[in-house]
């Protein structure tokens, strides 16, 4: 890989990360458009080092919201904001067990195979249509309705597991988790930011593990001598650039409750990679 796949694969992730459409999805088809042909292992470890970008560009735009939360946890205060990091602590369990016991199996799928990928898309588009559907349209349909109510912590479990299952190539993980609390009656904006906040922990996890692999390689092919140190900060930074303005972007879209379009989108998408 050189740097100009790298910064392609970078500006894909930050846009992607934050639009329903699958960043790990986008990614996988990406390579295969640039006919990069990476082991597994590397591939997943270079796409982690994109995540951890993207994560830390939702610190950058979401410091109002993010600082005021790690004052009150590290604190200890026991107050709204203290729960709530409680809330997407125990979000993040799901998708903690998946990454511990089946991280070969998920190596695995970021093989290009794009069959699994457009499956995938295919389930969002679903998912996000359901959602518009069933609360969505409801709710701008009646603009003085309540706009939902705040996540509970059953809620927030249940937005756990769907960022679990959504580890798979093409499923979309602000797409699902999103979804999948506005399907519960959650507040289209709240959900958002509470989607965009619980990936901070998991990936931030697993992206240091994965830099103690990079600085440190073991004698067997890691993502430093497969890919290179360059084109891996050379990705991260524009993940991190891209990620900055597609954030904002896509808040103002969750809020005015046009992600069915989207739908439309990773419908199509998920088409043509079966067709590919």
């Amino acid at each position: 890989m050189n740097c100009i796949d790298a910064l392609i694969l970078g500006i894909v992730q930050g846009l992607a990360e934050y639009l329903p459409i699958s960043s790990s999805g986008h990614l996988e088809i990406m390579k295969q458009i640039l006919g990069l042909d990476l082991d597994p292992e590397a591939s997943l470890t270079f796409s982690m080092m994109l995540h951890v970008a993207t994560v830390l560009s939702t610190v950058v735009i979401l410091w109002r919201e993010f600082w005021p939360l790690a004052i009150s946890f590290f604190g200890f205060k026991r107050d709204e904001n203290f729960f709530y990091v409680c809330k997407i602590l125990l979000s993040c369990i799901p998708v903690g067990i998946v990454g511990l016991c089946f991280k070969k199996q998920i190596s695995a799928l970021f093989d290009g195979n794009l069959t699994v990928v457009g499956i995938c898309l295919l389930v969002t588009a679903v998912l996000l249509c359901f959602a518009y559907f069933t609360r969505t349209r409801e709710t701008l349909a009646k603009p003085s309705a309540p706009q939902g109510r705040d996540i509970s912590w059953t809620d927030a479990i249940i937005i756990g597991f769907a960022q679990a299952i959504a580890v798979l190539p093409g499923l979309s993980r602000s797409g699902t988790t999103i979804a999948t609390g506005i399907l519960l009656g959650d507040n289209r904006a709240k959900v958002a930011n509470f989607s965009f906040l619980m990936v901070i922990i998991p990936i931030l996890g697993e992206g240091l593990l994965d830099l103690k692999d990079i600085i440190f390689p073991e004698a067997d092919a890691t993502a430093s001598a497969a890919i290179g140190l360059l084109p891996i900060a050379v990705g991260f930074l524009a993940s991190f650039i891209v990620g900055c303005i597609a954030c904002k972007w896509m808040l103002n879209i969750v809020k005015k409750g046009k992600l069915v379009w989207f739908a439309v989108y990773c419908a199509a998408a998920g088409a043509l990679c079966l067709l590919w």
